[in-house]
């Protein structure tokens, strides 16, 4: 996919690029507004009803928390300074149990009982993989905030978008310059046996290869694996990296056993910061991790060079420089995926308004006006960095991090180009039928 391709925006749907670039102070001042103001003017007082589907619980459910806390935190924000296109906005939840059966349950649920006027949430592949499809036969606007490939594969349909965060394949490809130039080409990966670690083993091993490297070992883990001792063995002795991606509920005891396994001697590795996502740092243990890599969308400690958007959106959710709850420093939050929630809620907030969204009728003209976004600058609403959203692939690009343990934090060594991460469309959204 070429920058050319992405730009073009049709004339009559330039009002949702006017209104993401909205002053990078946008919302400085609203926790000072009084309650719900502006919905006078609407033809409609009835509020957006937007159905989250969370993981509350499952193998997601520390994700789904944060998810939960960063999607509320944006919905007063949003409904502090008029709400869209006056109407106020009112989340109304569902725990999909970060399952595939269910989350399908939980889209017919916000269409046919609670009257939703879109879906929107979810990070885990298999879910969105197993709910997108009922989403479709609903005509149900479908948000996600995952990272698959899924989407822009062109696996879903015309009413799933993934609007607020790069997908795998094109982080891995942003990552693999950087792997290969300064640790190693020789890798072994470790990664979940589900949707979600079957992108990174697939299009990390192409990425790689581009660079000269090559997998030489792939250990798959069963998502509900509570001990890993028995997997490193099989990591080849003349292993460069050790390029690990891991979820779920067990993911400190895997990069503890990983540390006891190797002691001081250990390859160079390369973490995506799945495997430490709302763990602290500061965990016994994790003291081999020092001199290590990980992979960040948004890092996860305020960086030297930390924007005001970012210090924005920090206090919004109640979030420390060190990325954990202000209100408790060991609560660590999902820093490094939650940021797209807060982005998918104001690209669809863009929509709307440049839609002129009244209700479930103009589903397919929101749609649209998505589609037709390209450049989104760095802003308050979009503090993760600049971005690139495809129409044609429903797919939105970005900035990625990679961060390095330095005396306990995460600090930035490298950030990539948008240009890094973009690759040829695999599908056209936009001629297929609503």
């Amino acid at each position: 996919m070429s920058n050319k391709k992405i730009v073009s925006v049709s004339d009559s749907r330039r009002k949702a690029l006017k209104t993401l670039a909205a002053g990078a102070g946008a919302f400085a001042g609203m926790s000072t507004l009084p309650g719900l103001v502006g919905y006078a003017q609407s033809a409609s007082s009835e509020p957006i009803r937007i159905g989250f589907q969370v993981h509350r619980t499952g193998i997601g459910a520390a994700y789904g928390r944060w998810y939960n806390r960063t999607t509320q935190a944006a919905a007063k924000m949003i409904n502090a300074s008029g709400g869209i296109n006056g109407r106020p906005v009112e989340i109304v939840a569902e725990d999909d149990g970060t399952d595939p059966k269910r989350g399908a349950e939980v889209v017919e649920k916000f269409a046919t009982q609670h009257k939703c006027d879109i879906a929107f949430g979810t990070l885990f592949s298999h879910v969105v993989i197993g709910s997108a499809p009922r989403a479709g036969e609903l005509k149900l606007p479908y948000f996600v905030v995952s990272e698959g490939h899924h989407v822009a594969s062109g696996m879903l349909n015309r009413y799933t978008l993934q609007p607020g965060i790069t997908d795998v394949k094109s982080q891995v490809q942003a990552m693999a310059p950087y792997v290969a130039s300064n640790l190693g080409k020789k890798v072994t990966m470790i990664y979940p046996d589900f949707a979600f670690g079957h992108d990174h083993r697939d299009y990390f091993t192409a990425a790689i290869e581009k660079q000269g490297g090559k997998v030489i070992q792939k250990i798959a883990i069963p998502p509900t694996e509570s001990s890993f001792t028995k997997y490193f063995p099989k990591i080849p002795r003349d292993t460069d990296v050790i390029y690990h991606v891991m979820v779920g509920p067990a993911i400190l005891t895997f990069v503890k056993e990983l540390g006891e396994f190797y002691g001081p001697n250990k390859p160079q590795i390369f973490g995506f910061i799945d495997s430490l996502e709302a763990v602290d740092m500061a965990s016994p243990g994790l003291e081999f991790l020092d001199g290590t890599y990980f992979w960040e969308a948004n890092p996860r400690y305020a960086q030297a060079n930390q924007s005001s958007h970012d210090k924005a959106f920090r206090a919004a959710v109640g979030v420390d420089n060190n990325g954990a709850s202000v209100s408790d420093s060991k609560d660590v939050s999902t820093y490094s995926h939650m940021f797209g929630c807060w982005e998918t809620l104001y690209t669809i907030k863009a929509g709307m308004e440049a839609a002129g969204y009244q209700g479930p009728k103009d589903r397919a003209k929101l749609i649209e006006a998505v589609e037709a976004m390209s450049h989104i600058p760095l802003s308050d609403e979009h503090p993760q960095g600049a971005k690139i959203f495809n129409g044609k692939t429903h797919q939105v690009f970005g900035h990625q991090y990679i961060t390095k343990v330095t005396n306990g934090k995460l600090v930035l060594a490298h950030t990539t180009s948008i240009e890094d991460t973009l690759y040829p469309d695999e599908v056209d959204y936009t001629k297929k039928s609503f």
